[in-house]
C-alpha cells in the first residue's frame, strides 16, 4: 500500500507558530524533505524531533523527486517542508507533490504560518480578493509589464521581494499605478517585525533614510478602485514604456490590448510624422 506525503507549513519566523499537528507529522514521518537541512534542523531541535532530513531544493529536485515517490510507492510516509511558511509558494516542491498525484499517492496538507495572509491580514488593506505574484521580475522592464499587466485588478496584490530591490520595485509602483496606498511588511512574526504604510513615494522615502535595508519583505499594494483611464496620447504611452526598458514592439502591443485597439493602428500612430 502506497504511503502519504504531507505538505507542512513551518513557521516564518517566531518557532512557536506551529501546530500540534504539524509537530506530530514530522515526528512520525520516516523522512522529511527539506529545502535546507541545516535551516529544518533548528526547528527538529527546538521541539525534539529526531527524524532523518533528506535535502530537495530546486537544484536537485528533478533527481529527488523520482527518488522520493519510490519510498512513498514502498509505503514509506513523508514529510516537506519548505525553509519557511508552506512548500510550494515560491518555494520548491511541485514537482514532488504532481509526481505523487499523478503515481495515485495521497497528498495531505498540513497548514499552517503563511507570510502572504499574515501581510494581508494586518496590513488594513482590502481583503476581499487579492492577488498573490510571487517574486516581482528583477529585470526594470519585466518588472514593469508585469505591473501594468495587473493595472485593472480588483484586488490587493501581493508580492514578496528582497530587499535590495525593494526601493526600486517601489518607483516601478509609482510609475505604474501612482499614488495608491502599499504596505511593506518586514521581518514578519520576528523580533524587528514592522510594517510601513503610505504612497509608494512615501514608503520609498522611509526606506532611503536608512543605512541598510534588511530582512524578508512582502510589498501589498492597494487593487485598482475603478477602471483606468488612458487619456495619455497613444505615441507617449508607448515612449514611456520604451524609456522604462520594454521593447518597442512589446510596448505597442501592451498600449493596444490596454486600449483596445489594434496593433497595425497603434504601430501606425507611432510611425506617423
Amino acid at each position: 500500500m502506497p504511503g502519504r506525503l504531507y505538505v507542512v507549513a513551518t513557521p516564518i519566523g517566531n518557532l512557536e507558530d506551529i501546530t500540534y499537528r504539524a509537530v506530530r507529522i514530522l515526528r512520525e514521518a520516516a523522512e522529511i524533505a527539506c529545502e535546507d537541512t541545516r535551516q529544518t534542523r533548528k526547528l527538529l531541535e527546538h521541539f525534539g524531533i529526531q527524524r532523518p532530513t533528506v535535502s530537495y531544493h530546486e537544484h536537485n529536485e528533478a533527481e529527488r523527486a523520482g527518488k522520493l515517490i519510490e519510498r512513498l510507492r514502498d509505503g514509506e510516509t513523508i514529510a516537506l517542508v519548505s525553509d519557511a511558511g508552506m512548500p510550494l509558494v515560491s518555494d520548491p516542491g511541485y514537482r514532488l507533490v504532481r509526481a505523487a498525484v499523478e503515481a495515485g499517492i495521497a497528498v495531505e496538507p498540513v497548514p499552517g504560518p503563511s507570510a502572504v495572509l499574515a501581510a494581508l491580514s494586518a496590513s488594513g488593506l482590502p481583503t476581499d480578493a487579492f492577488h498573490f505574484g510571487g517574486f516581482l521580475p528583477a529585470k526594470p522592464g519585466q518588472r514593469l509589464r508585469a505591473l501594468e499587466n495587473l493595472a485593472e485588478e480588483q484586488a490587493t496584490l501581493i508580492f514578496f521581494e528582497a530587499p535590495h530591490r525593494v526601493v526600486e520595485a517601489l518607483e516601478a509602483v509609482e510609475q505604474v499605478l501612482g499614488p495608491r496606498p502599499v504596505v511593506v511588511a518586514r521581518e514578519l512574526t520576528k523580533v524587528h517585525e514592522e510594517f510601513l504604510r503610505g504612497t509608494p513615494a512615501e514608503v520609498r522615502a522611509q526606506l532611503e533614510a536608512r543605512d541598510a535595508i534588511k530582512g524578508e519583505i512582502t510589498l501589498l499594494i492597494g487593487k485598482a478602485t475603478a477602471p483606468l483611464v488612458e487619456d495619455t496620447p497613444v505615441t507617449e504611452a508607448v515612449e514611456a514604456l520604451v524609456r522604462g526598458g520594454t521593447p518597442r514592439m512589446d510596448a505597442i502591443k501592451q498600449v493596444a490590448r490596454k486600449r483596445g485597439i489594434s496593433k497595425r493602428e497603434v504601430y501606425g500612430r507611432v510611425l506617423k510624422p
